[in-house]
């Protein structure tokens, strides 16, 4: 019987060990500073240890089921992405470069991540040449705006071309999945979104971010072309409650933004480009902001000149008409006719305005 127990308990210890995995590597150029783990719970940090010649290690839970990790490095503000498994995983960085490894050696999920990260990282530094340009631009600077414009759109057909791509060619790698979440799904229409996820595979499709996406799909067909707008009502920047059909008659946009939204302050030129033209001709917008700080919010709107009607309770994500909607990612917008029926949805850079130049001759 002693005997039997003492073989129970190193089978019990041999699965504790299957359980945990390890992820280590070496950072030149950051003796010293701090490395942190995130899980994709929260945006605390899980663990976090001091680069000790360079070196890190963390031992991880493995979880119930593929979920991406991070590592931040102590002066970065880029994670680097990865999928614990059962085999040991091992990079190989320099801090100049975080994220971006020299070498991984790790499973076919991190593997995949890393290659997302390698294509994505010029474009991550235009993201924020582009948030640095925006912020300096004049209100009344209209060629510095139209300048602007074509950038910004520009940068987004290079996500959806890069994103699309990089989809279709790993179907089974949750990096696909990520990419369409993070990237893809603030910049398609629904019907594009829908088809990408369908070419997934059926592991991923069925996994916790495919249900998430599968929610989020379902979400958009309910508010989808052709579909009677839900009405809600929230409280504007004096308090005052605004309904959405009190809108009824008109052309309305109703837009979901926040100040701290770097791609939304990036699309407010274009948004407000197309409000003057065309308000005169029986169309307004209604935004809707996901701040949770009202001073940042009203600061936000006199900075970029948005001159029309704004909503917002103050609860950031957990905004009841972004709930009500499955806002999850933001800028976004769904254009109403004056029957109440949304039109059209997703309306960026010039085709905002080449909409409203289509219904509104």
């Amino acid at each position: 019987m002693k005997h039997l127990f003492l073989v129970m308990c190193c089978a019990a210890s041999a699965l504790v060990a299957n359980a945990q995995n390890v992820i280590s590597g070496t950072v030149s150029g950051a003796d010293g500073r701090k490395i942190y783990l995130f899980d994709d719970a929260d945006n605390n940090p899980d663990d976090s240890t001091v680069l000790q010649k360079g070196q890190f290690s963390f031992t991880i839970k493995q979880p119930s089921e593929p979920s991406v990790f991070a590592l931040i490095l102590e002066g970065t503000d880029q994670p680097l992405l990865f999928v614990p498994g059962p085999t040991p995983q091992q990079l190989t960085l320099s801090a100049d470069k975080f994220p971006i490894a020299t070498a991984v050696k790790g499973n076919d999920n991190t593997k995949a991540l890393q290659e997302y990260q390698v294509q994505f990282q010029p474009l991550i530094q235009r993201a924020h040449a582009l948030n640095q340009e925006a912020s300096g631009i004049s209100g009344d600077d209209e060629a510095a705006k139209e300048a602007f414009r074509k950038k910004a759109t520009a940068f987004s057909d290079d996500v959806i071309k890069i994103g699309k791509a990089f989809v279709q060619q790993h179907p089974k790698a949750l990096a696909s999945m990520w990419m369409l979440i993070n990237e893809l799904r603030p910049r398609l229409q629904p019907d594009e979104f829908a088809g990408l996820f369908a070419g997934l595979d059926k592991s991923l499709q069925t996994g916790k971010y495919g249900q998430s996406v599968s929610q989020y799909i379902k979400s958009q067909k309910l508010s989808g072309i052709g579909v009677m707008a839900d009405d809600f009502s929230q409280g504007d920047v004096d308090g005052k409650t605004i309904k959405l059909s009190s809108f009824r008659g008109k052309y309305v946009l109703v837009d979901f933004w926040a100040s701290w939204c770097g791609p939304c302050r990036a699309e407010n030129p274009n948004v407000v480009k197309a409000f003057n033209k065309y308000k005169g001709k029986n169309f307004t917008i209604l935004s809707i902001s996901l701040d949770d700080d009202k001073n940042r919010w009203l600061h936000a709107i006199k900075q970029d000149g948005l001159n029309w009607t704004h909503v917002s309770d103050l609860h950031g994500w957990s905004n009841e008409v972004a709930v009500q909607y499955g806002i999850r990612s933001i800028p976004s917008n769904f254009l109403v006719d004056p029957q109440g029926r949304i039109i059209a949805r997703n309306l960026r850079g010039s085709a905002l305005e080449d909409k409203l130049g289509e219904i509104l001759k």
